[in-house]
């Protein structure tokens, strides 16, 4: 039991049982008989501020279906935030986002709500935050940033969320700071970062959100699909997005690795195929089956297991660029690496050698070189012997990431050791020259595409 002792003028000690620690904490706008400490649906508190204040870190609390517009708390200088969870704890709904509404107060102004406020460790999860907006002066610039969200960090965090047409003065007319999975920003405004700034987008949609600089700003986007707004992204990181049909230019500042968007970004993976909605006009963006965002992206930045459908995250062993996953993808190649070539995305072309060079479709691809040139292939080159040791050349592309290994017995096992890994490939050829080469030999090696 948690307990708040009060010294008495006596000098006795007072002891107030509040509730058990770990308590589940009850929200209903329509309950009948609010009363604290709201530990049941019969006594559940009218407004999530609420339960908020009674519940103690680390607890839990349920929200049923509804509005929620009344209530709220000042964090910073004089903004209210219709909800202020100034602890860690997890506020969840129990249907989701399409029934469980925090509505903020527009437009920008004294008169502004946000929607909410979360501290560090703070979670919210399946809610629709909309028509949260900022002052237009404060003390700080946390009183304009944040429209439906202002975040202590990038360890508060969103979950499954709707934030929709929310407005902030300067920054993060959607979300400011915090991370924010399987969740869709839509019809978001600011003057830096429409949808979002200085924070991390998971499996996320971006949509038709408006700013100077960006519905992106200085974030780190995954997973995520950022489409038909004013400017793509600025300043940030962007890996497995789709940054498409922007007005103002689909990105500018921006780096990218395993990205659909154009013009061409330099970096790993990207390419400027059109992304092949399956109905980008009725704000469908699930991915068409022939789509060259399929197995396109890179799974170091698949984060989570899930896409925005709650689907699993990598189906075909690749993940999708952007935030939904074909789940019985044909091939299991890069769509937009097979189509690049000419080639099948029916899964026939998988497993053919092309240009007849011993190196499969798959191994092309795995390897980064063209499978309809039999000159480029994966292949060891003469070595060197001499100080300061043996020196390895292999035919490679640059940015493909190569392991190396050595033999002194075939007949051996285990038969190869690792020299090294992670090494960087350059254009034409990568050599590495092994310094630890003891007695004469023989010495054999091999190297091999690291994933």
């Amino acid at each position: 039991m948690n307990f708040h002792a009060l010294r008495v003028a006596t000098g006795v000690f007072l002891s107030l049982v509040l509730h058990a620690a770990g308590s589940v904490h009850y929200v209903d706008v329509n309950s009948a008989n609010p009363t604290t400490p709201y530990l049941d649906w019969s006594t559940a508190a009218t407004n999530i501020q609420g339960a908020v204040d009674v519940a103690v870190a680390g607890e839990k609390i349920l929200v049923t279906n509804g509005v929620y517009a009344t209530g709220g708390r000042v964090v910073y200088g004089a903004l209210t935030n219709r909800v202020a969870v100034t602890k860690p704890l997890t506020v969840q709904s129990v249907n989701g986002p399409v029934v469980t509404v925090i509505q903020g107060n527009g437009p920008i102004g004294t008169n502004a709500v946000r929607c909410v406020y979360l501290t560090n460790n703070a979670v919210l999860i399946g809610f629709t935050l909309t028509n949260g907006a900022t002052r237009n002066l404060g003390d700080s610039i946390k009183e304009q940033s944040g429209g439906g969200a202002l975040c202590e960090s990038t360890n508060s965090l969103l979950l499954n969320c709707l934030v929709v047409s929310n407005t902030a003065q300067q920054r993060g007319g959607g979300i400011e700071c915090g991370t924010c999975n399987n969740s869709k920003l839509f019809a978001n405004m600011s003057e830096y970062g429409g949808a979002e700034d200085n924070g991390i987008l998971n499996n996320c949609v971006v949509v038709a959100n408006s700013s100077l600089s960006g519905a992106i700003q200085n974030g780190i986007s995954r997973n995520c699909t950022i489409v038909s707004n004013s400017a793509g992204a600025t300043d940030g990181k962007l890996f497995n997005c789709v940054i498409y049909y922007n007005s103002g230019g689909n990105f500018a500042g921006s780096r990218h690795t395993n990205c659909c968007t154009t013009p061409l970004p330099p970096g790993q993976g990207n390419f400027t195929n059109a992304p092949l909605f399956s109905n980008a006009a009725g704000g469908d963006f699930h991915l068409q089956t022939n789509s060259p965002c399929i197995n396109a992206g890179n799974n170091t930045y698949a984060a989570g297991t899930t896409d925005l459908d709650d689907n699993p995250r990598i189906s075909g062993g690749t993940v999708d660029i952007g935030a939904y996953e074909i789940q019985s993808p044909a091939s299991v190649i890069s769509y937009a690496w097979l189509q690049k070539y000419g080639l099948s995305t029916d899964g026939s072309a998988d497993y053919a050698d092309s240009d007849g060079d011993g190196m499969n479709n798959w191994q092309e691809w795995s390897a980064g070189t063209n499978p309809t040139n039999a000159l480029s292939v994966l292949k060891m080159l003469a070595p060197s012997n001499a100080a300061p040791g043996i020196t390895v050349t292999w035919q490679s592309v640059a940015a493909i990431t190569y392991y190396l290994q050595r033999s002194t017995n075939l007949t051996g096992q285990p038969t190869f050791t690792s020299q090294q890994s992670n090494i960087v490939g350059q254009a034409v050829t990568t050599a590495y020259t092994d310094t630890n080469v003891l007695g004469g030999g023989p010495f054999f090696y091999r190297v091999g595409v690291q994933h």
